[in-house]
């Protein structure tokens, strides 16, 4: 019986538990892994690379979205209009942007257009598929909880970013290219306190 056990003490990353993953498989399904992410979004690129943190070695995996990775910065300071708009009135009669100094893209997303990009990763078996849509929907039912709206209605933000959604789907291919009889994970420090 092929267990695959996962030490989250700390918890674990969407890119930590693909690299972990994708360590485990052999050489010619991490081939055929990264042919078949990578062939999924145009501009979307899945890359591995070497890493050491703390004279430990392994792999960092990068998801890059038109060549960059998220939170990565542009390369330019100057002013601009944000994407998003107000819904308010200026009492002193005229209206202006609300220019922060720095770039980024509101992109929320809903679980139906999270679930149509995946379905929309033709190229990956379907039970593949259907296990990322199966994390998506659980992460739905704990922000509705956490937000007491309806699932229909949660909109997701970093969860819900491209690179998340592909993190999401690898780590679900890799699962499926190792086909563990089981999955056992450390419990999770999660903490405690009041906000």
């Amino acid at each position: 019986m092929r267990t695959l056990y996962l030490e989250c003490a700390m918890g674990a990353a969407g890119d930590m538990l693909m690299a972990a993953l994708y360590e485990l498989c052999s050489q010619a399904d991490r081939a055929k892994f990264l042919a078949d992410m990578n062939a999924l979004l145009p501009g979307v690129e899945v890359r591995p690379q070497a890493a050491r943190r703390q004279g430990i070695a392994g792999t960092h995996m990068s998801v890059l979205v038109r060549g960059r990775e998220e939170g990565e910065p542009h390369g330019h300071d100057h002013d601009h209009h944000h994407g998003h708009e107000h819904d308010h009135e200026h009492p002193h009669g005229h209206e202006h942007d609300h220019d922060h100094g720095h770039s980024h893209t509101h992109q929320h997303r809903s679980l139906a257009d999270v679930l149509a990009v995946i379905d929309g990763f033709v190229g990956l078996p379907a039970p593949v598929r259907e296990r990322a849509k199966t994390v998506y929907g659980l992460i739905a039912q704990a922000e509705s909880r956490a937000h007491g709206v309806p699932v229909g209605e949660v909109h997701f933000h970093e969860v819900g970013a491209l690179d998340a959604v592909v993190d999401v789907t690898g780590v679900c291919y890799l699962a499926h290219l190792l086909a563990p009889d089981e999955v056992a994970c450390s419990p999770v420090a999660v903490g405690s306190g009041t906000v």
